[in-house]
């Protein structure tokens, strides 16, 4: 596996054309990813990003996961 990374910045007509190098054989399959880098200098943006995290599954799940884990420590700290 082959991974290219490269940064553009978004174009007026919010279309990208992509090469795919010479040795990569027709119809063969490959996997393309956008990835969006979202950053909000206004401070309202912000707030409201974190409210929307909280309805978020993920993040709720891994926010439980990080709880217990901090619980299963605590435990062991007063079996001690």
């Amino acid at each position: 596996m082959k991974s290219i990374k490269q940064f553009i910045r978004t174009p007026q007509s919010h279309e990208i054309k992509i090469k795919i190098p010479q040795y990569v054989p027709e119809n063969d399959i490959v996997e393309l990813i956008l990835i969006l880098n979202r950053k909000h200098n206004n401070y309202e943006h912000k707030i409201n990003d974190l409210k929307t995290a909280m309805n978020d599954e993920l993040f709720l799940r891994d926010l439980k996961k990080v709880s217990d884990e901090f619980k299963e420590i605590d435990l062991a700290e007063w079996e001690e």
